[in-house]
This record gives structure tokens, C-alpha cells and sequence, in this order.
């Protein structure tokens, strides 16, 4: 099916509008989005495999950030199932999980 995500500012409680997103499969990047205005991004159909999501939140954050880029490795092994990747951030921590 797909992969999306949805970055949320956990710092002032809102989305995370123009986080640049960078999607690797096997270490090699292929597709670069930017967050929308509701803090969402969405690949499409990227197939099974081994993947991560790179999110540039020191721009985002600004001024002297503790974290710069924050690194996601997850697994899709049901190509046909819709994966939702979501990061809850703020500029000293972050969590992520599988959303639907």
C-alpha cells in the first residue's frame, strides 16, 4: 500500500509544518519530502524491505537545537499493508511508533 508520516511539535503543541523528510531503502535515499501544513507526508507505495526516515528537526527548531536530524529504521515486511511512521518532537527528545 503506502507509507506516511506525521511530525508533531510536542514543545508548542502543534504540527510540525516544513520538516524536511529524506526516505532511504537499503541506505540509499529515494524520496525527499516536505511536511505539510497539517506536519504530514506521504511516500506511496514504497514495497517491503529494510527502510528509514530521516527528519531534519534542527532546522525546524532553529537557534542551537540539541538535535539536528533524527533517524528512524523500521521494517515493512507486508508491502501490501499501509505503514503510518509518526514522530512526536520537540527540540531536546523524540518517540515515535507504528500509527494506523
Amino acid at each position: 500500500m503506502s507509507l506516511s508520516t506525521h511530525v508533531l511539535d510536542t514543545a508548542n503543541g502543534r504540527p510540525a509544518a516544513g520538516v524536511a523528510v529524506a526516505l532511504r531503502k537499503d541506505g540509499e535515499v529515494i524520496a525527499e519530502l516536505t511536511t505539510n501544513e497539517d506536519g504530514r507526508a506521504t511516500f506511496g507505495d514504497v514495497g517491503a524491505g529494510g527502510f528509514e526516515l530521516e527528519f531534519a528537526v534542527g532546522s525546524y527548531f532553529g537557534e542551537a537545537p540539541f538535535l539536528d536530524t533524527v533517524p528512524v529504521r523500521f521494517t515493512i515486511a507486508d508491502a501490501g499493508a499501509h505503514y503510518h511512521v509518526p514522530l512526536l518532537v520537540s527540540p531536546w527528545a523524540y518517540s515515535t511508533y507504528r500509527g494506523t
